[in-house]
């Protein structure tokens, strides 16, 4: 646990030994149970007396497309990973070991020749998908070949080392990819990159390398489930009221660390509730978790009145404002530098709930990272950590920019956390010269909406937790040209930035990263840092998570890949 997790925490306890309403922030506090860590470790074996059931889940929202090599809010992969495997997994268990890489639908993990470029997998035999159609090779082949056919939003950036990538990015339709053989004789996968990367073993453990079936159009499925392999399917879904997700018929369980066999008999998401509402309900036992941020106006009551339910994990993650570089007023740097020097990042973390659960940043790698350098250059004080706001330099720097007086529209998710923080940022842009409207959508919608640049997005709120650690998955995944996707919903690039120089450096960081790790850690500080002076995002605080679940639920597990595991919940 890094410092300044270790001091939110700290402050956390001490709210709870007093049970007081507000910590030294100045927010609400919630009382407690220590951090969960992660969750304690799983059950090594399956408990059967703890099988069955319905998991509740009451979500203000639906997740987006059910797509699972184009989805990318934690939510959604949250439900891929009980429904699809790829050819690696992350364990799924809580605790630190949620971290380590093993084997799934691959039966051991790749031998790795040619200098790191070559990866030799054997596909594990007898998986079917849910309708009973066995998983071959040729899935697997093809499954690879869709990421760049449905433009899959990190195919430019996790998996653009394939060979035959370059070809499938500039021309997706016709995708090859023949980087990727395979020999049906021998079950055996060939995967050859086109120079070594360190970091390739986590991105294939990710739900964006689902392998599915061969058959599967190359466009995003959106509301229509795709097969999967995992222990769950999904049985039907309505964005606006229900997703249900029922055993899968043809799972049995091949590896209980990369793929365990669920609890629940099925597991329901409801839409369409207040977060308010949704915490009621939990605490009267009429669901069993909500899954949305928790209201500030609600932690002490439950850290107080329910801490045996309540469970704090801290996030390798940070909330940060997109500043779109291709549209006024943003396209001007000075712009950009009144937004960085006019948000108080402390008022910030008071609306999401006080020092317990956040910490003011202003770089975009967490300051658990190794490559992190602590540095602030838009704060009064010293520049190093944050301090203060300076509204007077951000009223000049709009007026040297000549955009005073331009309208401002801000895109947030419409939960009362991210509505509250909203309505401050509103009145920010309005005190240093724009006209600022909010424009509130549900989180499923919001997510993909500020990806697309037809929908011409100036500034949002959103956050961004770590796919895997490493700093690449930070800096590069949001700011690289191969993230930026104009005119689709999978474009993590939201600031729009594409600059050569700054992707050749992205490039020698990533290539260094494999042979001198320490020279890596210093560019990736320094990209980190260049991009904080270039004003491309406002970087506003690393969170810790509120989970709270009813008193019915045992087992909770909660991965630092993934969060909460939703199927290893039992319901009591």
């Amino acid at each position: 646990m890094n410092l300044n997790r270790r001091r939110a925490w700290l402050a956390f306890v001490s709210c709870a030994a007093l049970a007081l309403t507000a910590c030294a922030s100045g927010g609400p506090g919630p009382a407690g149970p220590g951090p969960s860590a992660g969750g304690a470790p799983g059950p090594a074996n399956f408990e059967p007396q703890h099988s069955g059931g319905t998991l509740l889940i009451d979500s203000k929202g639906a997740p987006g497309t059910l797509d699972p090599q184009i989805n990318y809010d934690p939510a959604g992969w949250q439900i891929a990973e009980a429904v699809y495997d790829g050819l690696l997994a992350y364990q799924k268990v809580g605790g630190p070991d949620s971290t380590k890489i093993v084997p799934d639908l691959a039966t051991a993990m790749p031998t790795v020749t040619d200098g790191g470029t070559v990866y030799h997998f054997t596909l594990r035999p007898g998986i079917h998908f849910s309708n009973g159609q066995p998983v071959t090779v040729a899935d697997v082949q093809t499954s690879f070949q869709r990421i760049f056919k449905a433009s899959g939003p990190t195919s430019g950036t996790f998996y653009q080392n394939i060979a035959g990538a370059t070809q499938c990015l500039a021309h997706p339709a016709g995708c090859g990819l023949s980087g990727v053989t395979v020999d049906p004789a021998t079950n055996g996968i060939t995967i050859t990159l086109t120079r070594p990367d360190a970091e390739f073993a986590a991105k294939l453990a990710l739900p964006h390398a689902a392998i599915l079936p061969a058959s599967t159009p190359d466009t995003d499925q959106g509301i229509n489930p795709v097969l999967g392999t995992g222990p769950y399917a999904i049985a039907s879904f309505d964005p606006n009221s229900k997703l249900v997700l029922k055993r899968n018929p043809r799972f049995t369980e091949w590896s209980r660390t990369a793929q365990p066999r669920g609890y629940p008999d099925e597991i329901d998401y409801r839409y369409g509730l207040t977060v308010e509402a949704e915490v009621t309900e939990v605490e009267n036992g009429q669901a069993n978790w909500v899954n949305d941020p928790l209201p500030a106006d609600r932690l002490n009551e439950l850290g107080t009145k329910y801490a045996s339910q309540v469970h704090i994990n801290p996030q390798a993650a940070f909330w940060y404002l997109p500043l779109n570089v291709n549209l006024p007023p943003f396209n001007n740097p000075q712009a950009r530098q009144a937004v960085e020097w006019a948000v108080d990042r402390s008022a910030i973390v008071r609306l999401f709930g006080g020092s317990a659960l956040g910490t003011p940043v202003c770089t975009i790698l967490p300051p658990s990272y190794p490559e992190h350098v602590d540095y602030c250059a838009y704060t009064k004080g010293p520049p190093t950590t944050w301090s203060a706001p300076d509204l007077a330099k951000a009223q000049e720097l709009v007026q040297q920019s000549g955009t005073k007086g331009q309208p401002v529209a801000i895109v947030v998710q419409n939960d009362e956390v991210n509505l509250a923080i909203g309505g401050y940022l509103q009145s920010v842009l309005n005190q240093i010269g724009y006209q600022a409207t909010l424009k509130p959508l549900s989180p499923g919608v919001q997510f993909p909406y500020i990806q697309n640049s037809n929908n011409k997005v100036q500034i949002s709120l959103t956050q961004w937790y770590e796919d895997y650690p490493a700093a690449s998955d930070f800096v590069n995944v949001l700011l690289s040209c191969n993230s930026y996707h104009p005119g689709t919903d999978s474009s993590i690039n939201i600031s729009g930035y594409c600059d050569k120089d700054y992707d050749a450096a992205l490039d020698r960081a990533m290539a260094d990263q494999q042979t001198d790790p320490a020279k890596a850690r210093a560019e990736w500080g320094e990209l980190d840092r260049r991009a904080m002076d270039t004003a491309l995002i406002v970087p506003l605080f690393t969170p810790n998570y509120v989970d709270f679940v009813s008193a019915s639920v045992g087992n909770y597990q909660y991965s630092s890949s993934f969060s909460t595991i939703i199927d290893q919940m039992w319901v009591k």
